[in-house]
């Protein structure tokens, strides 16, 4: 299975056991390489970056499995907003190049095809559950399954199967693009969906850099929107900054401000933003509320944030599990205490609030925390990186505020499980052989 997103393409082989009554997933061997976009104007250029992932394929299958062998590459949905015929030309070029120079069997069912982010989130939430046990199996019909949050750059997903209590049959999943229907080992599943495609946290930072300028500059009585300050500490202001109150307090950081000056047209500006003494958790936390928009027209009741109708986690999915991935692992794990080794950890949504709280103050309570002191690498991390605290909070308003859990919630984040990387991948992959293209017997 090839991901062909627009930071890499990263290919995944995965090694089942075909000799039971049904597959069972062993391992996967991993490669990355270079993304499609270093050649979007040169179709033929770019569908041989994949040779490197190929040729390590047929190092790695044995050679007489390769023809039962199916190959399958999904790219990422960002491709289609290239203009004309750039993106579909280049995966027309794959496919005839695989076909051309590969013994592999392309998968029967959309070999060489554009993923669309529902079908990501789903798939996500296959290979999650079957590596945490929880998916239906012959001897394990009745567990329940987890929740999956991911957490991208640019969207956010939230994954789960509601549990509606039979006494009260009026309350149910509602129809729409949030329902999703999927039957996999032998059961059916009524999985509630939705992709944020604005609310990943990239774009969650620009929003609040966005609106914390905008509120500087309608300050009643202010002269300018800046704010003059000493950094050198000679008595002479020399620059001028906006404060923000989701920097870590005393950081800077110079960001950029893109907003539309028309129809077509977008400026894009540099500016220098600090905590200074208006830095914290408290105070971030209302600039993100807004950023979400809790408030909007909510058209189809309940919903979580800005106007998005959802089911309550807490009424449909009570006792359920829930699991974190992508950045909500990447920002937390990093700082909670030792073994920082472990790819799956169980915490509390209060645990985001704790430690954003402790990042928000700046580098004088950061020094007090003793496991983050004895790490200089990990110290220089949180000092090069301002915004920890904006993430960390945005992190937990979803969770709390948008998403609706209670702070003592328990969670799991994760990367890995059994060794394996979590994501879409390994679900798509587990969805092809379901319909049959796992063919190789011993």
């Amino acid at each position: 299975m090839i991901d062909a997103g627009s930071t890499g393409s990263r290919m995944h082989i995965y090694k089942f056991n075909n000799c039971k009554p049904s597959p069972s997933y062993e391992y996967e061997v991993f490669k990355s390489t270079q993304p499609f976009t270093f050649y979007a104007q040169e179709p033929y250029a770019a569908a041989k970056t994949l040779d490197v992932l190929l040729d390590e394929a047929v190092r790695v299958v044995p050679k007489e499995l390769h023809s039962c062998t199916p190959v399958a590459v999904k790219a990422s949905a960002g491709f289609r907003l290239w203009p004309g015929r750039l993106s579909t030309d280049i995966l027309e070029k794959v496919e005839e190049r695989i076909k051309r120079r590969y013994d592999f069997r392309l998968a029967d069912r959309d070999p060489v095809v554009f993923l669309d982010g529902k079908d990501a989130g789903v798939y996500a939430w296959i290979t999650a559950n079957y590596l945490l046990g929880t998916m239906p199996s012959p001897s394990n019909s009745s567990t329940s399954t987890f929740a999956v949050l991911d957490l991208g750059g640019g969207p956010n997903h939230i994954i789960f199967e509601p549990n509606f209590h039979p006494s009260r049959p009026e309350v149910r999943l509602e129809e729409g693009e949030h329902k999703y229907d999927l039957e996999f080992g032998g059961k059916k599943y009524e999985l509630y969906q939705h992709l944020y495609l604005d609310y990943g946290l990239m774009r969650a930072r620009i929003r609040v850099h966005r609106l914390v300028e905008f509120m500087a500059s309608t300050r009643p009585g202010a002269t300018s929107k800046f704010h003059p300050i000493d950094q050198d500490g000679d008595g002479h202001p020399d620059i001028e900054v906006i404060p923000n109150p989701c920097l870590a307090r005393t950081t800077y950081r110079s960001v950029e401000i893109t907003e539309s000056t028309g129809r077509v047209k977008w400026e894009t500006r540099k500016v220098t933003m600090a905590g200074e003494d208006v830095g914290g958790f408290e105070a971030c936390q209302r600039v993100v509320a807004l950023v979400m928009a809790k408030d909007a027209v909510c058209e189809l009741k309940p919903c979580s944030f800005n106007g998005v109708y959802q089911p309550s986690l807490l009424d449909s999915f009570k006792n359920g599990r829930v699991l974190l991935l992508s950045y909500f692992y990447d920002r937390l794990a990093p700082l909670l205490p030792p073994p920082l080794s472990q790819s799956k950890q169980k915490i509390t949504v209060k645990t985001f609030a704790d430690t954003a709280r402790t990042i928000c103050k700046g580098p004088e309570e950061w020094k007090k925390v003793k496991h983050w002191k004895e790490n200089p690498s990990l110290m220089e991390e949180i000092e090069g990186r301002p915004e920890w605290c904006l993430d960390l909070t945005f992190m937990y308003s979803l969770l709390r505020m948008g998403y609706g859990l209670e702070e003592a919630n328990k969670i799991d984040i994760a990367k890995k499980i059994a060794n394996t990387e979590l994501g879409w991948c390994l679900g798509a992959t587990i969805a092809m052989i379901e319909g049959g293209e796992l063919k190789c017997k011993a």
